[in-house]
């Protein structure tokens, strides 16, 4: 063992008492450290994969991130004459030559795509009347794409496809509107085209915009209902690992001209609120470690206090200031290190712990656990965090015993 180490160890272990409180400080700054930051990260990772799963990763649009320019300015562009009011040609709204496109995105590696046909219709029974969003699809890629199945109480969306004058909507909306599985409704669209289906599906998100304001039908039967025959007007896609959303929507933008937006554009406030959670939660558990690292300053800077006439004739001997630093340097790291080996099976214990707890929110029936994050990098996150904050602890003692003058203290001078 080199001597400088040596003689760290053999100050540590004779101020027991001392070095036992800041040990203790670090173990439990690590401890909280570990249990808050987990319970914090646990629910970000939570809500994202909530969002993630409750949306596509990636929606392709029938619409343009720059609108293209209308012939008549391309052909006088920057003349002296400019003309107000161009209306541009009438047109079926919808992504063109969808079916084309659809091999094109599937044969991307981790991707899988559904075309959906959406617009407004109104849902009418016995004089009641309810405005919801129409989505045509095709329920054999829809399972792929969609969590919706996972959602379906009564039938499936599957039976649509047997069913051609079949449609699907939320619990809740037939419960408003007294209504049952195989029960008809009629189905009224903008466009004047009025159809009765038949109800083949319910399911039940427990997001009341959802359940009372979407329902689904065959592709083709959205198609005649809102007068877009071989139109879709959204590709919405899955992707095998959610956070490349944005890359892949940058490529498909590019490939297809269409726009096409990652969940991570569609949801880019909410991104920022959690980034900056994240900030003011790792300045306030890292406060708690450069609180306990105090401790730290206190032992060592007592040690240099009383072994000023040691570190002198340690200098007498050949010892330089840096050397002289360098002992009571790894004092904090030693005291770092057996802190957070210590306070990181704590931390697994408390985490452990908060793991099983179990809470049921105001409102919701199911009861459920607090999420907590198990990851390797929030170890070596902590163990920095404390090792650093114990050795900058140390740095200014140590600094002042590397300034001690062996002739000044031998001679029984002052500093």
């Amino acid at each position: 063992m080199p001597l400088g180490l040596r003689i760290a160890l053999i100050h540590l272990t004779h101020r027991r008492r001392q070095t036992v409180m800041s040990l203790l400080g670090i173990t439990l700054g690590v401890a909280f450290f570990m249990a808050v930051s987990a319970l914090m990260r646990g629910s970000e990772a939570d809500f994202i994969d909530r969002l993630i799963d409750a949306a596509p990763h990636i929606t392709v649009s029938d619409e343009f991130r720059t609108p293209p320019e209308q012939p008549v300015v391309k052909s006088y562009a920057g003349g002296a004459i400019r003309l107000h009011g161009l209306k541009p040609q009438t047109d079926t709204r919808g992504i063109r030559g969808y079916k084309q496109k659809l091999p094109l995105l599937d044969a991307m590696p981790g991707v899988r795509v559904a075309p959906v046909l959406s617009g407004q219709a109104i849902l009418t029974f016995a004089g009641k009347e309810q405005g919801v969003t129409l989505n045509g699809v095709l329920p054999e890629l829809m399972g792929g794409v969609s969590d919706i199945e996972e959602k379906i109480v009564a039938g499936s969306l599957q039976a649509l496809a047997a069913d051609p004058n079949g449609i699907v909507f939320g619990r809740a909306l037939a419960e408003k509107l007294f209504l049952d599985m195989g029960d008809n409704i009629t189905v009224s669209s903008p466009v004047g085209q009025v159809r009765t289906m038949k109800i083949v599906g319910l399911f039940d998100t427990g997001t009341t915009a959802i359940d009372e304001g979407q329902a689904y039908v065959l592709l083709k039967r959205a198609q005649v209902l809102l007068g877009r025959p071989d139109r879709a007007n959204r590709l919405i896609m899955q992707l095998d690992d959610p956070y490349a959303a944005r890359e892949v929507a940058a490529t498909i933008e590019e490939r297809i001209g269409y726009r096409a937006q990652s969940w991570q554009e569609a949801q880019e406030s909410l991104m920022s609120v959690l980034l900056i959670r994240n900030i003011i939660m790792y300045s306030v558990v890292s406060a708690i470690l450069v609180v306990a690292s105090f401790g730290v300053f206190n032992v060592i800077s007592t040690v240099v206090m009383e072994k000023r006439r040691d570190i002198a004739i340690l200098r007498s001997m050949g010892f330089h200031a840096r050397d002289v630093r360098r002992i009571f340097l790894a004092q904090g790291v030693i005291i770092g290190l057996a802190g957070s080996a210590i306070g990181i099976a704590a931390g697994y214990g408390l985490m452990a712990l908060l793991a099983v707890v179990k809470i049921q929110p105001p409102g919701i029936s199911d009861v459920v656990n607090l999420p907590i994050y198990w990851g390797a990098d929030q170890t070596a996150l902590v163990v920095l965090v404390a090792v650093a904050s114990a050795a900058g602890a140390a740095y200014f003692p140590a600094r002042k015993a590397g300034r001690v003058h062996p002739i000044d203290i031998l001679r029984g001078g002052m500093a």
